[in-house]
């Protein structure tokens, strides 16, 4: 389809939602120490930031220890809202500029978790990245149904809707979430959507090849694909992306590795002191 557009939109989820039970001050970003000013030879944490979002860093299981209070201050900062602004504003501009045909098959492809839906508040009580993920914790913050919409991804939704662009949700949660899934997404405020698309039990190989393999049923049902966001390489690489954003890639190595795979296994309980 188009051209694909990196756009690395660095979602942001509101102060009220994500500073719950987070007792430590935000404070300047001091990169090349870890933000807690204590200097670390050798490491600068916007640096291996960069090589993630850029993919030059790749196969990592876990931020560095030191960049966990540099990750924190980030994403409760305000630099984070500034970074989403400024590709949520470029993506609509795309959309606006299209020549719709108005028969309703025109789609955006979203991701769920940490592009449609937050789930900051269980990494903030999680070292941001830092420890290694716990899938039984994880997918117990899901089952609660209480992460917050990514406010520039929720008004990027909806700007779209008016447009006459219809949503399409692909996640890699497990049909066994599709009801909380449902249920947290409208509550939010993604009231509806064209479809909703789990991961089934016996769908194999990598995120890069289902997410491939579902987008290219999507147009083979006749819906043309006019623009795709998620927030880690695995979501907009492969094929049928029209044109994609990546909404986060800096988000997602907050949250997890590529290499995690995660998005079947959603929830702790919740953010906890």
């Amino acid at each position: 389809m188009g051209e694909i557009v990196l756009l690395c939109l660095f979602l942001f989820a509101s102060s009220v939602h994500l500073s719950q039970g987070i007792s430590h001050e935000i404070h300047l970003l001091r990169p090349r120490h870890g933000s807690g000013d204590h200097h670390v030879p050798g490491l600068s944490c916007l640096s291996w930031r960069l090589g993630v979002e850029a993919h030059n860093i790749i196969g990592w299981s876990t931020v560095p220890q030191v960049c966990e209070s540099y990750m924190g201050h980030y994403m409760l900062g305000r630099q984070y809202r500034k970074d989403s602004r400024a590709v949520a504003y470029e993506a609509l501009a795309y959309a606006q500029g299209l020549k719709l045909t108005g028969d309703g098959k025109d789609i955006w492809v979203f991701d769920v978790d940490d592009t449609s839906l937050s789930n900051l508040p269980y990494y903030a009580n999680h070292g941001f990245g830092s420890e290694v993920f716990n899938s039984t914790q994880f997918n117990n913050w899901v089952y609660e149904g209480k992460a917050p919409a990514l406010p520039e991804s929720l008004q990027l939704y909806k700007k779209l809707l008016n447009l006459g662009i219809k949503a399409v949700f692909l996640t890699g949660r497990s049909e066994a979430l599709r009801n909380i899934t449902a249920a947290n997404l409208k509550k939010v405020g993604y009231h509806t959507w064209e479809k909703l698309i789990h991961k089934g039990s016996w769908v194999t190989g990598t995120a890069v090849v289902y997410k491939s393999n579902e987008r290219k049923k999507l147009e083979k049902s006749g819906y043309r694909i006019i623009g795709n966001i998620g927030d880690q390489w695995s979501d907009i690489l492969g094929t049928n992306t029209a044109r994609s954003c990546c909404d986060g890639l800096f988000q997602k190595w907050v949250l997890h590795s590529e290499k995690e795979d995660l998005e079947g296994l959603l929830k702790t309980n919740g953010p906890s002191k």
